[in-house]
């Protein structure tokens, strides 16, 4: 698939209308402080529009006022934020979460509120009844307009076919851990198939595809770098690659992607790197409750 955007300026349309820049800027495990605020500075006046952050990583005050300080049109702005699990023990909790990451963000309504996981198999045998009274929370909360889009995050093909079963509005986005090293093929095709957008978390594999000799044979074919590499392969299957980073100089050399495209040469070798790297953390198997403390 070859991607007609032609900058970070571009978008991709949401199933509800809503357009959303093609690139996000991650800022998961980012410090709260100077860290977090500077790199979201940094992404800001690099060009990036969309910011994208989450209760439980603790940094939604720093980056909340980096955005601020920026001077931006808000309207010019995507911003993201996500529902941590150990908010979601009632309806009421899900209002008062998104309420509180509203005030740490100073703003007054986000572009897309996701809920961070599944409420697991392994951990609630009413998990289906937890997600689905979560979810018309969520659905209030957009006809509330104050979040213009809603999704999910991490929800695997059975969360979603559950799901399914009882929401009145579908997920605009799913965010899922994505990339040539676990490409989620089956995933993305029910995302493709119920017109959800597939968003890629750690494009870059959390660091480990960064030296792979295979991505740097391919990145030296370009002039590139490997994250370069990696994130363009990300728009090219037409998902929305999340680049995180803390260093300004790595922050603007991620979103110039778009003068240059991968060859077939290039994705047989990308293919073969499926299965060798991380892979993704399944929801039903580990324990997403841990207490969510805040400054």
């Amino acid at each position: 698939m070859k991607i007609s955007a032609k900058s970070i300026a571009d978008t991709y349309t949401l199933s509800n209308k809503v357009e959303i820049p093609i690139i996000g800027f991650g800022t998961w495990q980012t410090k709260n402080g100077q860290e977090a605020y500077d790199s979201v500075k940094w992404a800001l006046s690099s060009g990036y529009r969309h910011i994208d952050t989450a209760a439980i990583y603790k940094n939604e005050i720093s980056v909340g006022q980096a955005i601020h300080d920026s001077n931006i049109k808000r309207e010019d702005l995507f911003i993201t934020t996500k529902l941590w699990n150990s908010q979601r023990e009632s309806y009421d909790n899900v209002l008062r979460a998104f309420n509180d990451s509203l005030v740490r963000l100073k703003l007054d309504y986000v572009d897309l509120y996701l809920i961070h996981w599944p409420v697991s198999i392994e951990f609630s045998h009413d998990w289906h009844k937890v997600n689905a009274e979560t979810w018309r929370a969520m659905e209030d909360i957009y006809k509330s307009g104050r979040a213009r889009a809603i999704g999910i995050s991490n929800f695997r093909e059975n969360h979603i076919l559950e799901l399914k079963k009882t929401w009145e509005i579908a997920p605009m986005v799913n965010q899922i851990f994505l990339n040539p090293g676990d490409p989620e093929t089956d995933l993305v095709k029910m995302n493709q198939e119920l017109g959800i957008l597939t968003e890629a978390y750690s494009p870059l594999g959390t660091g480990k595809l960064l030296h792979n000799p295979i991505l740097e044979k391919i990145s030296a074919a370009h002039y590139k770098t490997v994250p370069q590499i990696l994130i363009r392969w990300s728009l090219e299957q037409g998902y929305l690659p999340l680049p995180k980073s803390t260093h300004e100089r790595y922050i603007k050399s991620n979103i110039e992607v778009f003068d240059f495209e991968l060859s077939s040469q290039d994705y047989a070798q990308l293919e073969t790197l499926a299965g060798k790297t991380d892979q993704h953390q399944n929801p039903d198997t580990f324990n997403l409750y841990r207490p969510l403390p805040f400054i």
